[in-house]
């Protein structure tokens, strides 16, 4: 655990020393997306979706295999991460109840909303071909990194 733990912490530094040299929240999204998948083996796929003005979820950017585009409202872990305003951990997506499979690869996601200020703008989505790959460590090591989206220096 406490490796998995400085991982964490030394890849929050990278993606903090590389997105403070931008304001685009859509940058910053990129990197964090492209670090993420390449540092993590648990990461399939990797991505944003953002709230729509017709309060729709759409794919911003993202690494892995293609993704799909918008998800049904109020369907889905993307959906219950906003719904709740909390990270979702999804051991076993099979088992998760109105699960959207945009890959049959996919076996578990964690998502982790996406706040600007006191706003909700999206989720950042992470499905790996495991089961199990998620744990309440990853759920707050990665709500500091997407914290990073949004962050004034």
């Amino acid at each position: 655990m406490k490796n998995k733990e400085q991982k964490y912490d030394r890849i929050y530094s990278q993606i903090e020393e590389l997105t403070k040299k931008v304001e685009n929240p859509a940058s910053r999204m990129a990197t964090i997306c492209a670090v993420l998948h390449h540092k993590f083996d648990f990461c399939f796929w990797t991505g944003f979706y953002l709230l729509t003005d017709d309060n729709e979820l759409e794919v911003a950017c993202y690494q892995g295999p293609l993704a799909c585009l918008r998800l049904r409202k109020n369907t889905g872990v993307c959906w219950a991460g906003i719904n709740t305003a909390e990270a979702v951990v999804v051991d076993d997506v099979h088992d998760f109840e109105g699960h959207i499979a945009c890959n049959p690869l996919s076996k578990s996601e964690i998502v982790i909303p996406l706040f600007n200020g006191e706003k909700i703008t999206g989720v950042l989505d992470i499905d790996s071909d495991r089961l199990k790959a998620f744990d309440d460590t990853d759920a707050f090591k990665l709500k500091k990194i997407v914290d990073l989206v949004y962050k004034k220096y």
